[in-house]
Protein backbone atom coordinates (compact mmCIF):
# COMPACT_ATOMS: atom_id res chain seq x y z
CA UNK A 1 0.00 0.00 0.00
CA UNK A 2 0.98 3.62 -0.41
CA UNK A 3 2.22 4.95 2.91
CA UNK A 4 0.54 8.08 4.24
CA UNK A 5 2.66 9.80 6.82
CA UNK A 6 0.18 12.53 7.65
CA UNK A 7 -3.49 12.94 8.49
CA UNK A 8 -6.23 15.09 7.05
CA UNK A 9 -8.54 16.76 9.57
CA UNK A 10 -12.09 17.56 8.51
CA UNK A 11 -15.36 18.61 10.07
CA UNK A 12 -16.57 15.08 9.32
CA UNK A 13 -13.77 13.36 11.23
CA UNK A 14 -10.13 12.56 10.62
CA UNK A 15 -8.74 10.33 7.90
CA UNK A 16 -5.71 8.55 9.32
CA UNK A 17 -4.69 5.83 6.94
CA UNK A 18 -1.64 3.62 7.31
CA UNK A 19 -0.38 0.87 5.08
CA UNK A 20 -1.70 -2.53 6.10
CA UNK A 21 -4.55 -1.22 8.25
CA UNK A 22 -8.23 -1.88 7.65
CA UNK A 23 -10.06 0.86 5.79
CA UNK A 24 -11.75 3.55 7.88
CA UNK A 25 -15.46 4.24 7.30
CA UNK A 26 -14.45 7.20 5.14
CA UNK A 27 -12.24 5.02 2.95
CA UNK A 28 -14.89 2.31 2.71
CA UNK A 29 -17.10 4.99 1.14
CA UNK A 30 -14.29 5.93 -1.25
CA UNK A 31 -13.96 2.34 -2.47
CA UNK A 32 -17.75 1.98 -2.76
CA UNK A 33 -17.77 5.11 -4.95
CA UNK A 34 -14.99 3.71 -7.14
CA UNK A 35 -16.77 0.37 -7.50
CA UNK A 36 -20.02 2.05 -8.48
CA UNK A 37 -18.29 4.02 -11.21
CA UNK A 38 -16.58 1.01 -12.80
CA UNK A 39 -19.57 -1.31 -12.39
CA UNK A 40 -21.67 1.30 -14.21
CA UNK A 41 -19.97 0.31 -17.47
CA UNK A 42 -21.82 -3.01 -17.57
CA UNK A 43 -22.54 -5.14 -14.51
CA UNK A 44 -26.01 -6.50 -15.34
CA UNK A 45 -26.84 -10.17 -15.96
CA UNK A 46 -23.46 -11.54 -14.91
CA UNK A 47 -23.01 -14.86 -13.08
CA UNK A 48 -22.06 -14.51 -9.42
CA UNK A 49 -18.41 -15.54 -9.32
CA UNK A 50 -17.72 -13.92 -5.95
CA UNK A 51 -16.30 -10.80 -7.59
CA UNK A 52 -17.56 -7.40 -8.71
CA UNK A 53 -17.15 -7.77 -12.46
CA UNK A 54 -18.06 -5.31 -15.20
CA UNK A 55 -18.10 -5.88 -18.93
CA UNK A 56 -19.08 -3.13 -21.34
CA UNK A 57 -17.92 -5.02 -24.43
CA UNK A 58 -15.85 -2.00 -25.48
CA UNK A 59 -12.44 -2.76 -26.97
CA UNK A 60 -10.49 -1.03 -24.22
CA UNK A 61 -9.41 -2.53 -20.86
CA UNK A 62 -10.52 0.55 -18.91
CA UNK A 63 -14.15 -0.51 -19.45
CA UNK A 64 -14.03 -4.23 -18.61
CA UNK A 65 -12.67 -6.11 -15.63
CA UNK A 66 -12.85 -6.93 -11.94
CA UNK A 67 -12.85 -4.30 -9.20
CA UNK A 68 -13.22 -6.43 -6.04
CA UNK A 69 -13.13 -9.97 -4.69
CA UNK A 70 -16.04 -10.16 -2.24
CA UNK A 71 -15.35 -13.46 -0.49
CA UNK A 72 -12.51 -14.20 1.90
CA UNK A 73 -12.08 -17.66 0.38
CA UNK A 74 -11.02 -16.07 -2.90
CA UNK A 75 -12.51 -16.81 -6.29
CA UNK A 76 -12.23 -19.02 -9.32
CA UNK A 77 -9.81 -17.00 -11.44
CA UNK A 78 -10.24 -19.29 -14.43
CA UNK A 79 -14.02 -18.76 -14.38
CA UNK A 80 -13.55 -14.99 -14.26
CA UNK A 81 -11.17 -15.14 -17.20
CA UNK A 82 -13.70 -17.14 -19.20
CA UNK A 83 -16.41 -14.58 -18.43
CA UNK A 84 -14.19 -11.80 -19.81
CA UNK A 85 -13.01 -13.69 -22.88
CA UNK A 86 -13.20 -11.58 -26.03
CA UNK A 87 -12.55 -8.16 -24.51
CA UNK A 88 -9.41 -6.50 -23.13
CA UNK A 89 -9.71 -6.11 -19.35
CA UNK A 90 -7.94 -5.34 -16.09
CA UNK A 91 -8.21 -6.67 -12.55
CA UNK A 92 -8.10 -3.97 -9.86
CA UNK A 93 -6.74 -5.10 -6.46
CA UNK A 94 -7.37 -2.78 -3.53
CA UNK A 95 -7.81 -3.19 0.23
CA UNK A 96 -11.48 -4.08 -0.30
CA UNK A 97 -10.29 -7.45 -1.68
CA UNK A 98 -8.75 -10.24 0.46
CA UNK A 99 -5.13 -9.60 1.40
CA UNK A 100 -3.76 -12.47 -0.69
CA UNK A 101 -5.58 -11.51 -3.91
CA UNK A 102 -2.48 -10.23 -5.70
CA UNK A 103 -0.58 -13.44 -4.91
CA UNK A 104 -3.51 -15.55 -6.13
CA UNK A 105 -3.63 -13.63 -9.41
CA UNK A 106 0.11 -14.06 -9.96
CA UNK A 107 -0.21 -17.79 -9.27
CA UNK A 108 -2.90 -17.95 -11.96
CA UNK A 109 -0.93 -16.13 -14.63
CA UNK A 110 -1.67 -12.50 -13.72
CA UNK A 111 0.87 -9.80 -14.39
CA UNK A 112 1.04 -6.63 -12.31
CA UNK A 113 1.04 -3.64 -14.65
CA UNK A 114 1.32 -0.74 -12.23
CA UNK A 115 0.49 0.58 -8.80
CA UNK A 116 -1.64 3.74 -8.47
CA UNK A 117 -2.33 5.72 -5.31
CA UNK A 118 -5.85 6.35 -4.09
CA UNK A 119 -5.83 10.03 -3.11
CA UNK A 120 -8.37 11.73 -0.83
CA UNK A 121 -9.10 15.21 0.48
CA UNK A 122 -11.96 16.66 2.56
CA UNK A 123 -14.64 18.83 1.12
CA UNK A 124 -16.88 21.11 3.17
CA UNK A 125 -15.47 24.63 3.36
CA UNK A 126 -12.81 25.52 0.78
CA UNK A 127 -9.26 24.91 1.96
CA UNK A 128 -7.11 28.02 1.52
CA UNK A 129 -4.54 27.54 -1.22
CA UNK A 130 -5.86 24.10 -2.15
CA UNK A 131 -9.05 24.62 -4.12
CA UNK A 132 -6.98 26.50 -6.66
CA UNK A 133 -3.20 26.47 -6.13
CA UNK A 134 -1.54 29.87 -6.06
CA UNK A 135 0.79 28.99 -8.92
CA UNK A 136 -2.04 27.88 -11.23
CA UNK A 137 -2.04 29.44 -14.67
CA UNK A 138 -5.08 29.06 -16.89
CA UNK A 139 -5.19 29.62 -20.63
CA UNK A 140 -7.06 32.83 -21.43
CA UNK A 141 -10.57 32.18 -22.71
CA UNK A 142 -10.84 28.70 -21.19
CA UNK A 143 -14.14 27.84 -19.50
CA UNK A 144 -15.42 24.68 -17.79
CA UNK A 145 -19.01 23.71 -18.45
CA UNK A 146 -21.28 20.70 -17.78
CA UNK A 147 -21.94 18.21 -20.57
CA UNK A 148 -25.25 16.41 -20.81
CA UNK A 149 -25.77 14.81 -24.22
CA UNK A 150 -25.68 15.35 -27.95
CA UNK A 151 -22.66 16.59 -29.85
CA UNK A 152 -20.87 17.90 -26.77
CA UNK A 153 -20.94 14.42 -25.20
CA UNK A 154 -19.36 13.01 -28.35
CA UNK A 155 -16.67 15.68 -28.16
CA UNK A 156 -16.01 14.87 -24.51
CA UNK A 157 -15.64 11.16 -25.27
CA UNK A 158 -13.42 11.86 -28.28
CA UNK A 159 -11.14 14.05 -26.16
CA UNK A 160 -10.59 11.54 -23.38
CA UNK A 161 -10.45 8.61 -25.80
CA UNK A 162 -7.66 10.26 -27.75
CA UNK A 163 -5.76 11.19 -24.59
CA UNK A 164 -6.05 7.59 -23.34
CA UNK A 165 -4.57 6.27 -26.59
CA UNK A 166 -7.77 4.49 -27.63
CA UNK A 167 -8.43 4.36 -31.37
CA UNK A 168 -11.62 5.68 -32.99
CA UNK A 169 -13.29 2.26 -33.31
CA UNK A 170 -14.93 2.12 -29.86
CA UNK A 171 -16.00 5.79 -29.83
CA UNK A 172 -19.66 5.29 -30.75
CA UNK A 173 -19.98 2.55 -28.15
CA UNK A 174 -18.33 4.75 -25.51
CA UNK A 175 -20.80 7.56 -26.19
CA UNK A 176 -23.67 5.10 -25.98
CA UNK A 177 -22.35 3.62 -22.72
CA UNK A 178 -21.97 7.08 -21.18
CA UNK A 179 -25.50 8.11 -22.11
CA UNK A 180 -27.08 4.84 -20.93
CA UNK A 181 -25.46 4.48 -17.51
CA UNK A 182 -28.03 3.61 -14.89
CA UNK A 183 -26.45 5.98 -12.35
CA UNK A 184 -26.39 9.10 -14.53
CA UNK A 185 -28.25 11.02 -11.79
CA UNK A 186 -25.05 10.72 -9.71
CA UNK A 187 -22.72 11.77 -12.53
CA UNK A 188 -21.56 15.20 -13.68
CA UNK A 189 -19.47 15.42 -16.83
CA UNK A 190 -17.32 18.53 -17.22
CA UNK A 191 -15.64 19.80 -20.37
CA UNK A 192 -12.91 22.40 -20.61
CA UNK A 193 -13.81 24.44 -23.70
CA UNK A 194 -11.50 26.77 -25.61
CA UNK A 195 -12.41 28.55 -28.83
CA UNK A 196 -15.58 26.48 -29.06
CA UNK A 197 -14.02 23.03 -28.81
CA UNK A 198 -13.54 20.55 -25.96
CA UNK A 199 -9.88 20.44 -24.92
CA UNK A 200 -10.18 18.72 -21.52
CA UNK A 201 -12.50 16.42 -19.60
CA UNK A 202 -13.40 15.08 -16.21
CA UNK A 203 -16.25 12.91 -14.98
CA UNK A 204 -17.47 13.22 -11.41
CA UNK A 205 -19.59 10.64 -9.60
CA UNK A 206 -21.23 11.89 -6.41
CA UNK A 207 -22.23 8.84 -4.38
CA UNK A 208 -21.59 7.39 -0.89
CA UNK A 209 -20.78 10.94 0.37
CA UNK A 210 -17.77 10.98 -1.97
CA UNK A 211 -17.04 13.02 -5.08
CA UNK A 212 -15.11 10.52 -7.17
CA UNK A 213 -13.07 12.19 -9.91
CA UNK A 214 -12.40 10.20 -13.08
CA UNK A 215 -11.20 10.70 -16.66
CA UNK A 216 -9.20 13.90 -16.16
CA UNK A 217 -7.71 14.28 -19.63
CA UNK A 218 -6.32 17.20 -21.61
CA UNK A 219 -5.62 17.53 -25.34
CA UNK A 220 -1.91 16.99 -25.90
CA UNK A 221 -1.25 20.46 -27.35
CA UNK A 222 -2.74 22.19 -24.28
CA UNK A 223 -1.10 20.29 -21.46
CA UNK A 224 0.69 22.30 -18.76
CA UNK A 225 -1.50 25.31 -19.50
CA UNK A 226 -3.81 25.08 -16.51
CA UNK A 227 -6.57 22.99 -18.10
CA UNK A 228 -6.34 20.09 -15.61
CA UNK A 229 -6.17 22.63 -12.78
CA UNK A 230 -9.37 24.31 -13.95
CA UNK A 231 -11.13 20.95 -14.31
CA UNK A 232 -10.07 19.74 -10.85
CA UNK A 233 -11.12 23.00 -9.24
CA UNK A 234 -14.54 22.76 -10.93
CA UNK A 235 -14.94 19.14 -9.83
CA UNK A 236 -14.26 20.06 -6.20
CA UNK A 237 -16.81 22.84 -6.42
CA UNK A 238 -19.48 20.50 -7.81
CA UNK A 239 -18.75 17.91 -5.14
CA UNK A 240 -19.18 20.53 -2.44
CA UNK A 241 -22.41 21.83 -3.99
CA UNK A 242 -23.79 18.29 -3.98
CA UNK A 243 -23.02 17.89 -0.28
CA UNK A 244 -20.22 15.34 -0.54
CA UNK A 245 -17.84 14.96 2.41
CA UNK A 246 -14.71 13.88 0.54
CA UNK A 247 -13.19 14.03 -2.92
CA UNK A 248 -11.20 11.04 -4.12
CA UNK A 249 -9.38 9.81 -7.20
CA UNK A 250 -6.89 7.23 -8.41
CA UNK A 251 -3.85 9.13 -9.65
CA UNK A 252 -1.47 8.40 -12.45
CA UNK A 253 2.21 9.21 -11.86
CA UNK A 254 1.85 12.29 -14.08
CA UNK A 255 -1.21 13.56 -12.23
CA UNK A 256 -0.14 12.93 -8.63
CA UNK A 257 1.89 16.17 -8.18
CA UNK A 258 -1.08 18.26 -9.36
CA UNK A 259 -3.47 16.59 -6.94
CA UNK A 260 -1.08 17.04 -4.03
CA UNK A 261 -1.17 20.78 -4.73
CA UNK A 262 -4.94 20.55 -4.36
CA UNK A 263 -4.59 19.04 -0.89
CA UNK A 264 -5.09 15.40 -1.84
CA UNK A 265 -3.07 12.85 0.13
CA UNK A 266 -2.31 9.24 -0.78
CA UNK A 267 -4.28 6.88 1.42
CA UNK A 268 -4.14 3.42 -0.17
CA UNK A 269 -3.26 2.02 -3.54
CA UNK A 270 -4.69 -0.10 -6.31
CA UNK A 271 -2.59 -2.74 -8.02
CA UNK A 272 -3.56 -3.24 -11.62
CA UNK A 273 -3.25 -6.69 -13.21
CA UNK A 274 -3.79 -8.17 -16.64
CA UNK A 275 -3.55 -11.72 -17.97
CA UNK A 276 -1.34 -12.01 -21.05
CA UNK A 277 -2.47 -14.56 -23.63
Amino acid sequence: MVNSTGATDTSHGTVRIRDGEAASPAMESVFANFRQYLMGWGAADRPDLGVDLFRSGLAAPQFNGVVRVRQAAGTDVAAVRRELTGVPWWWWVGPDSPEDTADVLRHNGGRQLTVMPVMVRPLGDPVAGHDRPDDARTRSGLRVEPVRDGGRLRELVRTYRTSMGIGPGPEAGMVRAESQRGDNADIVRLAAVLDGRVVGTTVLITAHSVAGIFLVHVAAELRRQGVATALTSAALRVGRERGMHFAALVASPAGEPLYRRFGFTAAYRYRLFDFPD
